[in-house]
């Protein structure tokens, strides 16, 4: 694979990930205060706000990372489609949870969503590592990130 072929897959990689976390952006005036969110009860250890920023971007980018070497270990999208259609799966439920939870303010339909999204997330680690173990073991931050997320959004739809 050329160096040229391998550094726009992997531009192509981020951007579809970010783009998740950037539709996330467009619930961002619900995180200001004085809003619904800020109005809903908090898990104990639920973290201050600015901690999501700095986590999604790093966990979006291990997600990216990991997506581009399963790519380029299989050589292409065909040959890895199993392994990046679980990747894309996941990237839904991801999405999805922002609008059900933000956007529409559904917090046990969103907490559904987040179950389905670790299960996903699971999922694409396997499939990641069998490809390449480094690929699989880049997202297990993100695993445990969506496993602490679940706690937070269930803590929140038992008090409603």
């Amino acid at each position: 694979m050329s160096r040229i072929r391998s550094s726009l897959g992997l531009l192509g990689f981020l951007a579809a990930t970010f783009a998740v976390g950037a539709g996330g952006l467009a619930f961002a005036p619900e995180l200001g205060g004085g809003t619904w969110y800020e109005s809903l009860p908090k898990a104990p250890w639920n973290p201050p706000g600015w901690v999501f920023g700095p986590a999604w971007t790093a966990l979006y980018t291990l997600m990216a990372v990991a997506a581009w070497l399963v790519w380029r270990a299989r050589g292409s999208l065909r040959a890895a489609s199993f392994p990046l259609s679980l990747y894309a799966l996941q990237l839904v439920l991801n999405g999805l949870w922002t609008l059900l939870f933000f956007g529409q303010q559904m917090v046990v339909a969103a907490l559904v969503d987040l179950v389905a999204l670790l299960v996903a997330v699971a999922a694409t680690l396997v499939a990641f590592w069998r490809v390449r173990p480094m690929a699989g073991a880049l997202l297990f931050p993100y695993l445990l990130w969506v496993a602490f997320a679940t706690t937070l959004n269930a803590y929140i739809a038992s008090r409603l």
